[in-house]
């Protein structure tokens, strides 16, 4: 990426590092140059930047990490399909997604991105890692995304979602698309970075399976993918292989460090000692998990076994905020146990074991000096109660939301300046968005 000679200090806020700590500093400074942390602490900074910002009233965090998205998926708000209404989640992917899937261009993949990379920025999320599925729009198709999300200054992991659920072909091109990505940015200077994706292990047979994960390991790059969601995926490896979702998953050598599985809803307690045995992670989605009435992932067994969880949105919700109060309340909720879930560890799931999932958490996800400078600061003037370094974690997660997001910085360069996008016009972006899901929802008649 190209390396920013302007310097910027942010100065006299509420600083939460999100570092292993918790370090948080109650009235202190940032000190950005170029695209990096050059120095973060108590008081006055003693640099001469070439930009002040006075954040007094402030909060700063570090940029939140969507662990988990379908970018594609703002495209059809609103939407009144005229459908059978889906009583399980096989007929929401059969009567709703893949339908949309089967619909989507590479035009409709970039205006996706254009719209969705500007909702997550102006709610404070600076990286997102996002899983794109059209089976009439594979090759070449990650190049628009990725021009979608840049033209915006997101932060992103792309990949093609390979499966065979139309035919076995339909998989090798989705894993060519992903190498040929992922190669390819090694000459573009791009906020971008590639990944491999697979749909689910009801939709893939083992081959491609491992096929995948060979990509991955020869690329260095993680792997992701969704994992049984709902019923559908476990009962189909149940009754195919005798094996239940992540039994299969470890046999066909999937299991890994690089590894990302979404979901986890329906597994059990020796399909979690596999995923911690391998060092694998998973990006928890409760709002979608919820809107799609699949059930509520056993997070706090997962969280007990040490497995990394990161937060996502599924291409649902893109606030944040919204995703963070909803894992804190559904937990309890579903456990019965109003003390099974914090504010610190849902906003640790929000930020830096977000970027450990992807492998980024020495550059992302927390304020330290030496990382990437991708920054949030949320105007603090309208919380009802004290902002103290003893309550501000608690006001994360129960006061603050995406309308408080007041600026944002990825990579050193401001993206949102007073809630306003910068590199590309709110109003041109609502045009993109609306002129896109207007002729897809016409196809969907």
């Amino acid at each position: 990426m190209i390396v920013l000679v302007e310097s910027t200090v942010i100065e006299k806020g509420l600083i939460v590092t999100g570092d292993e700590k918790g370090t948080i500093i109650q009235d202190g400074f940032i000190e950005i140059q170029d695209n990096l942390i050059a120095n973060i602490g108590e008081g006055k900074s003693s640099g001469k930047p070439d930009v002040s910002i006075d954040a007094q009233g402030c909060v700063i965090i570090p940029g939140l990490i969507t662990a988990h998205t379908h970018l594609y998926g703002i495209l059809l708000r609103g939407a009144s399909l005229n459908i059978q209404p889906p009583i399980d989640f096989a007929q929401i992917l059969q009567r709703v997604w893949w339908p949309v899937d089967e619909a989507l261009t590479v035009e409709d993949a970039k205006a996706s991105a254009i719209s969705a990379s500007a909702d997550m920025l102006r709610n404070g999320s600076t990286f997102f890692a996002d899983t794109y599925s059209g089976p009439n729009s594979i090759e070449g198709v990650l190049d628009y995304v990725r021009e979608g999300a840049d033209a915006v200054g997101i932060r992103s992991m792309l990949a093609f979602e390979m499966t065979e659920r139309n035919n076995p072909d339909e998989a090798r091109r989705g894993l060519r698309e992903n190498v040929r990505f992922i190669e390819s940015l090694k000459k573009t200077e791009s906020l971008a970075s590639g990944m491999m994706s697979i749909h689910a292990s009801f939709t893939v047979e083992d081959f491609i399976v491992g096929k995948a994960m060979e990509a991955a390991e020869r690329l260095e790059v993680p792997i992701t993918v969704h994992t049984s969601e709902g019923l559908v995926d476990l009962y189909h490896n149940l009754e195919k292989y005798g094996e239940r979702t992540i039994e299969r998953l470890e046999r066909t050598g999937i299991l890994s460090p690089r590894t990302v599985l979404a979901h986890c809803v329906h597994v059990n307690n020796h399909e979690l000692d596999l995923v911690s045995k391998y060092g694998a992670s998973i990006a928890h989605n409760p709002m979608s998990n919820a809107l799609n009435a699949v059930g509520t992932a056993p997070v706090p067994d997962m969280l007990s076994r040490g497995i990394t969880v990161g937060l996502g949105n599924d291409g649902w919700i893109f606030d944040p905020f919204e995703n963070m109060r909803f894992a804190l309340t559904v937990h309890r909720l579903t456990r019965g146990d109003p003390s099974v879930m914090g504010p610190d560890q849902v906003f640790k799931m929000a930020t830096i074991d977000g970027a450990r999932c992807y492998g980024l958490d020495k550059e992302i996800g927390s304020l330290e000096k030496g990382k990437l400078a991708d920054i949030t600061i949320l105007d603090g003037t309208n919380i009802p109660t004290p902002l103290t370094q003893e309550s501000v974690v608690g006001h994360l997660i129960n006061s603050f939301s995406g309308r408080d997001v007041k600026t944002v910085f990825v990579n050193g360069r401001k993206v949102v300046d007073n809630r306003s996008m910068v590199l590309m016009r709110d109003e041109e972006v609502a045009e993109i968005s609306r002129k896109s899901a207007k002729s897809l929802w016409s196809k969907l008649k």
